[in-house]
């Protein structure tokens, strides 16, 4: 009978804690309709941590769309590019803050060979596919969770991108979880797994200004990035092969250098991309592969990854013509992009690292925003 009664008083016990942690995470999770997008429904869901800091996130292409930190001062302001409605979101800006895949980035000519067939993906860079094409990963409706049980405010998305959609092959099951820490760190968690040999390259497609997100420009962010060698690029911005060393060029940020210092300098790769849109290989040897610190705010945003590569670009096509949250105006070099992931062309490339998913294989990986403030 006691024996009864102490299992009795143990799942009662299990039940409030389980409850208890349901509600929790009922008031880190707020979800709210966004809109519809053929036929789905579209959320916004807001996360609050324990510091009161809040990041919103929509499933429409796995979109990060508000990141809201403090600066030196506690005033709190938006540090990333987005907009305020579903409309907006859907006739602005494509990447802003989406998470693109089935292959992030470049690749040449639109096509890629893979155990002798050759796959064609439509182009919509010029001669080039980017970012899995125009309609990748960041114009679909992922599937919504709110992650139960977590310590931290935590989302789910998941997305069943088809057999040769946009021309890669094989059925990848794709997902992304988003966790907002007590320390303000955005976790991103991915995870991909195939039925057919493909290639997959994911990433988050963010972009960042310390000042506040429509506040001026990014020239004064102080970067440093741990990677001695990047990838030159082509006049439409494919990888010629070379390997380069960053000593002794405007690319080399492993000492803490402005980001406007050296953008104009008279430099064959920055003419080629109008500043900084490039692929550095990491050296991944530290645990922060880039630091970025703007020095008005005093705020200070960190990039943890286990990828081999990252995209830093700085806006250089931003123009003035999108209106983000509040009405502010995107304008010229008001946003920075850090895309962790790999290698620009990859498939076509064959010494760089491989992009190739095989059937049965699981594509893990974790890339960390952390963000915080420093006096001086």
């Amino acid at each position: 009978m006691k024996r009864i009664l102490l299992l009795s008083l143990a799942l009662v016990s299990v039940i409030i804690i389980s409850c208890n942690q349901s509600t929790k995470t009922k008031e880190m999770v707020k979800k709210d309709v966004f809109g519809t997008h053929n036929g789905k429904e579209v959320y916004l869901l807001t996360l609050t941590n324990k510091a009161g800091n809040v990041i919103r996130l929509t499933n429409f292409g796995a979109k990060i769309n508000w990141i809201e930190v403090p600066d030196k001062n506690g005033k709190k302001d938006n540090i990333t590019l987005g907009y305020d409605s579903f409309e907006e979101t859907l006739k602005g800006d494509k990447y802003f803050g989406a998470v693109v895949g089935r292959f992030a980035n470049r690749i040449a000519n639109g096509k890629f060979t893979l155990d002798g067939v050759v796959y064609h993906t439509p182009l919509n860079d010029g001669p080039n596919t980017l970012h899995g094409g125009p309609l990748g990963w960041h114009s679909v409706v992922w599937n919504t969770e709110v992650v139960k049980d977590s310590k931290f405010p935590s989302v789910k998305f998941t997305y069943v991108s088809p057999d040769m959609e946009e021309g890669f092959p094989g059925k990848v099951d794709a997902s992304v979880t988003y966790t907002w820490t007590d320390n303000n760190e955005i976790v991103m968690d991915y995870t991909c797994t195939t039925d057919k040999k493909t290639i997959v390259n994911i990433t988050n497609h963010a972009y960042f200004n310390l000042h506040g997100a429509g506040n001026g420009d990014i020239l004064d962010h102080v970067v440093t990035l741990k990677a001695s060698a990047f990838t030159p690029v082509d006049s439409v911005m494919i990888p010629t092969g070379e390997i380069r060393q960053v000593a002794g060029t405007p690319f080399d940020f492993n000492t803490p250098h402005p980001i406007g210092e050296r953008i104009n300098d008279k430099y064959d790769q920055l003419k080629l991309g109008k500043g900084y849109d490039h692929n550095y290989i990491l050296d991944n040897k530290e645990e922060v592969d880039v630091t970025v610190y703007e020095p008005v705010s005093g705020r200070m945003l960190e990039v943890l990854t286990d990828q081999p590569g990252m995209q830093f670009y700085t806006g250089n096509f931003l123009d003035g013509t999108q209106i983000g949250h509040g009405g502010k105006v995107y304008k010229y070099r008001s946003g920075m992009c850090l895309e962790s992931g790999h290698y620009p062309d990859s498939p076509n490339h064959a010494d760089f690292p491989t992009t190739v998913l095989n059937a049965g294989e699981t594509l893990k990986s974790t890339t960390i925003y952390r963000f915080s403030v420093k006096s001086n």
